[in-house]
């Protein structure tokens, strides 16, 4: 479902098979590829007001919806949804594209997977840009810290079965819709046919189930293994953050410098979690700057 600029700057809806399951994914532009992660609990539509920008400076995107997500396919286990295999299914788009590389944009939960990407997989990696997503390395020390614990209240009451399920789809989403309506800071940031737009993708057959097991699958792995996993970056990378984010605090920022060794930050003050719809002009011109950049990963 997709509604006023967001159609039109679409140039088509595909489909790919990676990794084992069957993707869709939107296309615009033509350039270096650029793709484009969306979060919870959102799909490929998170991205309405970047596609038409990014193709529009030269750039070829493509925005799938993550597995679970929309349209795409919905596997009900849970270790369906390790991180690992998200990632998977990220480097099999950009070979199925027909390319070895290409510059990788996430927000919320499709930035832990950009994360992810390139501490794996750095060399399908040309640049990396991540929306208020800490860098894992940073997230696992301050989560248990009291005002981020309280902050992440939900991630913990998503291990319980059937519970949010029920929650998140009583009374048509209204979860979603306050979710939507209330936290963002710009008015209007997401319209009622937004909303609509929005209900309509997780209301899909398995969708609600297989977006909440993005965080029973991050719980089930040890913590062993997920400290394991985070390794220092050396790919260029642009950390975007809006700073009236209610869910990840500022002090999630503090460190990821001493992660990640190549890096520029930009703090929007006026902007919340949702940060590309709550300031959509200065995250593309940021973007755009950012990816527009020199081609090859040899800067």
């Amino acid at each position: 479902m997709a509604t006023g600029d967001a159609a039109s700057s679409v140039d088509t809806h595909q489909f790919a098979e990676v990794n084992g399951v069957r993707l869709h994914y939107v296309a615009a532009g033509a350039g270096p590829l650029v793709v484009l992660l969306h979060g919870f609990p959102e799909f490929w539509f998170s991205w309405r007001h970047q596609i038409p920008a990014l193709a529009a400076a030269g750039l070829r995107v493509l925005a799938p919806d993550l597995r679970g997500y929309n349209e795409s396919a919905k596997p009900r286990s849970v270790r369906q949804y390790d991180i690992e295999l998200l990632t998977a299914d990220v480097v099999g788009l950009i070979r199925n594209a027909g390319e070895t590389q290409a510059a990788v944009v996430g927000h919320d939960w499709g930035g832990a997977i950009a994360w992810h990407l390139a501490m794996r997989h750095s060399e399908v990696v040309r640049r990396l840009a991540v929306l208020n997503c800490p860098h894992p390395g940073v997230f696992l020390r301050k989560l248990w810290t009291p005002g981020q614990l309280i902050r992440s209240w939900y991630m913990f009451f998503f291990q319980l079965p059937w519970l949010p399920e029920w929650w998140i789809r009583r009374r048509n989403y209204a979860a979603l819709e306050q979710l939507l309506t209330r936290e963002p800071v710009r008015p209007g940031a997401f319209t009622a046919e937004d909303v609509a737009a929005y209900k309509h993708a997780v209301g899909q057959p398995g969708a609600l189930m297989a977006m909440i097991n993005y965080y029973r699958a991050m719980f089930r792995r040890s913590p062993w293994g997920m400290k394991r996993a985070v390794q220092p970056i050396d790919v260029p990378t642009l950390l975007i953050w809006g700073e009236r984010d209610r869910h990840l605090g500022l002090p999630l920022l503090d460190g990821t410098d001493m992660w990640v060794r190549n890096l520029q930050v930009e703090r929007l003050p006026d902007a919340s979690h949702w940060v590309q719809n709550d300031a959509p002009d200065r995250v593309n011109e940021l973007l755009v700057a950012f990816l527009s950049q020199a081609n090859s990963r040899n800067e």
